[in-house]
């Protein structure tokens, strides 16, 4: 991430390294038959990304003073998901990408069978992951933490944003109808974040600290438009893929529909707004300022 100052430049690195650690530990070894479906779940997983959203997690955690220990399960969860998603989202069916991460999509580096089982088996995982009781958090938080992803990815979720999407293909939207189809598709699993973390905390803690969850739907907000602003004008060897693939397909984009100025102007009013929520946090939410901050200036 660029422009970084204390305390994400100081978190940043050890979060990242943490998370990485935790899904290859959470994944099969690639000798464990079926050796070529599980080679492809760990291309998919462990070749490169943001993060965003397991450090995400953390940063909450870190604003209800949690440990990170106590947010790993839901940190892995969650980029396994999203892992998930982006593997499906490439496929022919859906967006027809060849490149994610400046590499070949999982369908074009193994063939599009392994892809599906690959999304199938990323999704399945991700929920025994929760289930499993290394998190030391008992039994009804991990159900309520199972309950959050299987939301915040389903039908009224990410999916249900996706379909959304694919019926506006070539379609008209207004501002109202586009943001909703995102706050489904993009926002339902960063709002996760929040939520998640809400979980993990004690109640007294999660009751008092709600303004958390409508900052994560701000940012998820400002995350899309930045995504499309990217299409438009971002540097491929940047972003990883292709640009300019959303006209193409005819989809409906905030700059498309507020021209770039006007996207921009969209984002950095969703990244105000947070700032405001955020003030009660004092130090706590310093590293939340900071990743809103990244989210609508980043180059990839």
């Amino acid at each position: 991430m660029s422009t970084m100052t204390e305390p994400l430049a100081e978190r940043l690195p050890p979060w990242r390294a943490r998370i990485e650690r935790a899904l290859d530990a959470a994944l099969p070894s690639p000798e464990q038959p079926p050796t070529h479906l599980h080679e492809a779940m760990r291309y998919a997983v462990l070749g490169g990304g943001k993060r965003v959203r397991p450090v995400l997690v953390y940063a909450f955690g870190e604003a209800l003073d949690l440990p990170p220990e106590r947010l790993d399960s839901a940190a892995v969860a969650i980029e396994l998901i999203h892992a998930y998603s982006l593997i499906h989202d490439d496929l022919p069916a859906m967006d027809d990408d060849d490149l994610r991460r400046g590499r070949p999509t999982v369908h074009r580096a193994f063939d599009e069978a392994t892809a599906i089982l690959a999304g199938d088996a990323l999704l399945t995982l991700a929920f025994a992951h929760l289930g499993e009781a290394h998190s030391g958090l008992d039994a009804e938080r991990r159900l309520r933490l199972m309950a959050e992803l299987a939301a915040a990815a389903g039908h009224a979720g990410m999916v249900g944003g996706q379909a959304l999407d694919l019926a506006a293909t070539g379609q008209s939207l207004d501002l109202n109808a586009l943001e909703q189809l995102h706050r489904l598709k993009t926002g339902a699993l960063i709002r996760a974040t929040a939520r998640m973390a809400l979980i993990c905390a004690d109640e007294t803690v999660a009751r008092a600290s709600t303004a958390l969850e409508e900052v994560a739907s701000l940012l998820g907000l400002a995350f899309q438009i930045r995504d499309d602003l990217l299409d438009v004008e971002g540097d491929e060897r940047a972003t990883g893929k292709k640009s300019g693939a959303d006209a193409e397909r005819g989809k409906v984009t905030y700059p498309a529909l507020l021209g770039l100025e006007g996207a921009r102007k969209r984002a950095r009013e969703l990244h105000w707004a947070a700032l405001d929520l955020l003030e009660p946090f004092g130090q706590a939410g310093e590293p939340l300022r900071q990743l809103s901050a990244w989210i609508v200036e980043r180059e990839g």
